[in-house]
């Protein structure tokens, strides 16, 4: 797992992406795999759950974790009496010690931070999310909770690179009506999409002010899960909270 610093206040927001390294999953979805919904065995999920919470200190059951859609669907979290969370691709709270849950294995794990307001939240967005708004959606999320954008602090997680994301041209263009400079070309040459690229734009324009990259291609990094690459495969988690 790694962490990315937060900046210091009374509350203090955390980002944590894992790995496939050292879980309990067998091949094809060794070993950290944290989905439940790839078919793995369900024993060993939840034994690497709580790996991963134990890695951060906290209770199983304080992670929050969410059934992806591809659609803008935002949860605001208070407590953890919904798990998963039905049917959105973000999550938002205020509430210390809640660890809110997104699982990739291509698509951008977007993790958001206000340290000023005490807002944090987990964002699920492929190239359907980009392209359907749920990153401003969560936003706005936020700041009906008092989060200002140019107090919000981003990081991008490990994800598809443009250089690995081929798409047909007019997908391409779809995305870019949205985020222009998310097109791109592949490294041969044909159309293609790199959605951090995108959402950096999206965030500076909605006035975030601080973006941060997580550089590395889940396509590229055999320690990354990546579906585009192995079809059936695990999950990687991003996760907030505030400590």
């Amino acid at each position: 797992m790694s962490s990315s610093p937060a900046a210091s206040s009374a509350v203090r927001p955390r980002r944590v992406v894992t790995d496939r390294r050292g879980g309990r999953s067998a091949p094809p979805y060794e070993s950290f795999n944290l989905g439940e919904h790839v078919g793995d065995d369900p024993v060993a999920v939840a034994a690497n759950r709580d790996r991963l919470a134990g890695g951060l200190g906290v209770p199983a059951t304080a992670l929050v974790w969410m059934t992806q859609v591809h659609g803008t669907g935002v949860a605001v979290i208070e407590d953890a009496g919904e798990n998963p969370v039905a049917d959105v691709d973000a999550l938002v709270t205020a509430t210390p010690g809640l660890v809110l849950c997104v699982l990739v294995a291509d698509c951008v794990p977007v993790l958001l931070a206000d340290p000023v307001a005490g807002v944090v939240a987990a964002v699920h967005a492929g190239r359907e999310g980009v392209r359907r708004g749920v990153v401003p959606a969560t936003l706005a999320a936020m700041t009906r909770l008092g989060s200002r954008p140019g107090d919000v602090e981003a990081l991008l997680g490990p994800a598809v690179c443009g250089a690995d994301y081929e798409v047909p041209l007019a997908m391409q263009a779809e995305v870019a009506r949205v985020a222009p400079a998310g097109a791109v070309r592949t490294r041969r040459g044909t159309p293609g999409l790199d959605l951090r690229v995108g959402l950096e734009q999206v965030l500076r324009g909605a006035g975030v002010g601080q973006v941060v990259h997580d550089p590395r291609c889940t396509v590229e990094d055999p320690r990354l899960f990546s579906h585009r690459r192995d079809g059936v495969t695990g999950r990687q988690a991003g996760v907030v909270w505030l400590a």
